[in-house]
C-alpha cells in the first residue's frame, strides 16, 4: 500500500514541508476519537500491523498499539526477547517470515541507525520508523510539532531550543529537520561533549549556557540524558549537570516571556528537568503523549492510502 507519503515513513529529513503539514492536519480530526466513549473507527479494519520492537519502549509501543486499535487494525507485537532473533535470525529473515503471513505494515524500533530504511528496501509492506539508533524518531518529532502548533497557533518564526543530550538523541534530529522545514528557528544547548560535531551545519544556533537558551526561546524541548548509551565520561556527574544545564523553576522565572516546556520522556527528574517545571503551568508533556496517538493514527491512515481530505469522514464513519 502507498499513499500521500509514499510507501514508508523513515524520517522527517526526506519529507517536504507540505507532507509534514499534511500529517499534522490529518491528525487533527483523529484527536476527537480518543475522547469518545467507544474509541474506535473502522478505517483500517482487516489490516495487520506488526510492531517489531528490538529496543525497550513503553510509551511509543503502546501509543502505536492504541493508534492501530482505534483504527480497527489488528496489531501483533514482537520483541527481540523471546523471538527467533534471540536465536540468531536476521532482521530481514524475521520480517520476510512475518510478511509471508500476509501482513500490511511494520512498525520498527531498532538500536542501529538505518535499520528502518534497510528493512523498507527489502520488504513490500509499509515500514514506519519508531526510532532507529541515534538517527531519527519521526513520529515523536511530528507529535512535538503538533503540540507546539496547538499552543502557538503556528510554527513559522517560533524559537525552539533543544536542550541536553543531543548527541545520542534521535528525537533531536527529527525535531531539527521538522521544525526548520516549517519555518521555525531551532537552537541546541548542552555540554559540548553531548553535542554532535558540526551541529551548526544543520542550521541551528548553539548555546553553551542554559540561561541564554531560556532567554532566547519560546519553547524548550528538554532531552533525557541517555546514560545507557554513554560509553565514556561525557559529564562530571548528574548533580553537576543539573547545576549547570538543568531546567529549573528559578531559571525559568528569569525568562523575559513564558517558555513552553516539552520533554519526550522518560524524564530524569532532578537531572535535566526539575519536578516543579515538569509538572508546572507551562509544561505540555502530557499533551505530547495524547497527541502521539493522533499523529500515529494519521501516519497509519496516510500510508495505507487514506485520502487526507476524507480523514474527517473516516472519523465520522463510526457515529
Amino acid at each position: 500500500m502507498s499513499g500521500a507519503l509514499g510507501k514508508d515513513l523513515l524520517g522527517l529529513e526526506p519529507l517536504s514541508a507540505e507532507q509534514i503539514k499534511l500529517i499534522l492536519d490529518t491528525a487533527e480530526p483523529f484527536k476527537e476519537i480518543s475522547e469518545r466513549a467507544i474509541k474506535k473507527v473502522p478505517t483500517l479494519r482487516g489490516s495487520t500491523i506488526v510492531n517489531l520492537f528490538f529496543e525497550n519502549s513503553t510509551r511509543t509501543r503502546i501509543s502505536f498499539e492504541f493508534a492501530e486499535k482505534r483504527l480497527s487494525a489488528d496489531p501483533v507485537n514482537v520483541s527481540a526477547t523471546g523471538s527467533s532473533v534471540s536465536k540468531g535470525e536476521t532482521l530481514v529473515d524475521t520480517a520476510r517470515n512475518l510478511e509471508a503471513m500476509r501482513i500490511d505494515m511494520v512498525v520498527i524500533r531498532h538500536g542501529s541507525s538505518g535499520a528502518a530504511q534497510f528493512l523498507a528496501e527489502r520488504i513490500k509492506s509499509n515500514v514506519i520508523n519508531a526510532g532507529d539508533g541515534m538517527h531519527e524518531h519521526p513520529t515523536q518529532g511530528l507529535l512535538d510539532l503538533l503540540t507546539l502548533r496547538d499552543h502557538f497557533g503556528g510554527l513559522a518564526g517560533k524559537r525552539v531550543c533543544i536542550c541536553g543530550d543531543v548527541l545520542h538523541s534521535r528525537v533531536a534530529r527529527s525535531n531539527i529537520w521538522g521544525l526548520r522545514k516549517v519555518g521555525a528557528e531551532v537552537a541546541v544547548c548542552g555540554p559540548r561533549s553531548l553535542l554532535p560535531s558540526a551541529i551548526e551545519e544543520l542550521g541551528v544556533t548553539v548555546f553553551d549556557h542554559i540561561e541564554d537558551a531560556i532567554e532566547w526561546a519560546d519553547a524548550l524541548n528538554v532531552l533525557r540524558l541517555q546514560i545507557e548509551r554513554m560509553t565514556g565520561g561525557y559529564i562530571p556527574s548528574l548533580r553537576e549537570y543539573n547545576r549547570v544545564f538543568g531546567v529549573t523553576r528559578d531559571r525559568l522565572a528569569r525568562a523575559p516571556r513564558d517558555v513552553l516546556i516539552l520533554h519526550p520522556g522518560p524524564m530524569n527528574r532532578g537531572v535535566e528537568i526539575d519536578s516543579d517545571v515538569a509538572d508546572g503551568d507551562h509544561s505540555v508533556i502530557l499533551d505530547q503523549v495524547t497527541n502521539g496517538i493522533a499523529i500515529r493514527m494519521a501516519v497509519l491512515y496516510l500510508l495505507a492510502g487514506g485520502n487526507p481530505t476524507l480523514a474527517e469522514s473516516a472519523k465520522a464513519a463510526a457515529r
